[in-house]
């Protein structure tokens, strides 16, 4: 039982509307993968899933419990999981969840376990490395996998895919379309002796908006589904999906000389009224906004946070706001709030988003 009186609204509109909004831009046989890792980038992964689970082909999470959590939930499209671990190859395959295999020990891990049980055509999916240098296997690394694959029939690659390091970024664009290229060479390699032809993809949000050329046969949504473009002009047809809101708990009456919070941060100059609002760092909110750098919204006005943010609450100036304890307080609604809370905390929206903490209630509005 959740009673904390913070609370995170998920909008399923403005959910549906940015999926629908890169759909647009997709040609018609192409299709979506919908990454619902993180807790849905800090809303909630499994009500984002049953939102849109009948609009896209794949779902991806992170790791295998996030994709365990969609199929207790009824979720049936296949799952992409894409940091699985050796100790984890029973419970996706329980699942019947797909993993990605991108090192040599990983790969043979899964190999082994496909030959004991034995599995039959087990959908896998193979992640190469291009430029990014995170996971993936390289280039070089295309003839033995190609002679473990031929060895067995227990699995079938269902897509073979790379990641983009710097697709938001137009001044890399060369790095980036030697990404594309190399990419295309390894799955060239791939095709010509693996002897059927996996769906590839290497595009993200931002390489949809600006590799449209590069779509293959599926696309990978995340952040964008979200309500970023990383870029201002496509978040601006966006909607926010996250709406961040609170009560004022106690009002204050501050004189002249008194102080407010730890380390007694905000020194009154002049007689001032306080909100106490039940949401601190524990929640996701950094201590960066305390002191004046953040504000929240009481009666469609700002509020400055005053002070240092304490682990569960936050205190504000009220000063010259008519409101009274139990009043809404909204964090933000809106991506332009997410981004300026972003600017102020020296991070990105992503950060933002996946710190909300899972003590926040979560429920969605339709």
């Amino acid at each position: 039982m959740n009673n904390h009186v913070t609370v995170l609204e998920i909008d399923a509109n403005a959910v549906l509307h940015n999926l629908n909004y890169f759909k647009q831009k997709l040609q018609p046989e192409t299709k979506i993968l919908a990454v619902v890792k993180a807790f849905g980038y800090g809303s909630d992964g499994v009500e984002i899933a049953k939102i849109i689970q009948n609009e896209v082909a794949y779902f991806a999470v992170a790791y295998t419990d996030e994709g365990v959590a969609l199929r207790e939930a009824g979720i049936k499209n296949p799952i992409l999981v894409l940091h699985p671990q050796k100790q984890n190859i029973p419970t996706i395959v329980s699942y019947r969840l797909e993993p990605n295999l991108y090192s040599f020990k990983i790969f043979e891990a899964f190999l082994e376990y496909a030959d004991n049980v034995p599995l039959i055509n087990y959908p896998i999916h193979l992640k190469f490395n291009t430029g990014l240098n995170r996971l993936g296997f390289w280039h070089t690394d295309v003839p033995n996998i190609l002679s473990e694959l031929k060895k067995s029939n227990n699995v079938k690659v269902q897509s073979i895919f790379s990641h983009l390091a710097a697709s938001e970024d137009l001044n890399e664009q060369e790095f980036t379309v030697n990404q594309i290229n190399n990419f295309a060479y390894i799955v060239k390699q791939m095709y010509e002796h693996l002897g059927y032809e996996p769906m590839i993809h290497i595009l993200n949000t931002s390489g949809v908006i600006n590799y449209p050329k590069a779509q293959f046969d599926m696309v990978r949504i995340g952040i964008g589904l979200y309500g970023f473009g990383n870029d201002d002009q496509e978040t601006a047809q966006l909607k926010n999906t996250h709406n961040l809101k609170s009560i004022i708990s106690q009002i204050h009456l501050i004189q002249p000389g008194e102080t407010v919070g730890y380390n007694r941060a905000f020194v009154a100059s002049k007689p001032t009224k306080t909100a106490t609002v039940p949401i601190g760092h524990a929640d996701g909110i950094s201590r960066k906004l305390g002191n004046k750098n953040g504000f929240v919204i009481i009666n469609n006005q700002a509020a400055p946070i005053i002070g240092n943010v304490c682990m569960d609450m936050i205190m504000v100036d009220v000063t010259n706001i008519d409101c009274k304890e139990g009043d809404e307080v909204i964090i933000f609604n809106h991506q332009q709030q997410i981004e300026y809370i972003a600017h102020k905390c020296e991070t990105i929206p992503y950060e933002i988003l996946t710190a909300l903490s899972q003590r926040i209630k979560r429920f969605v509005k339709s």
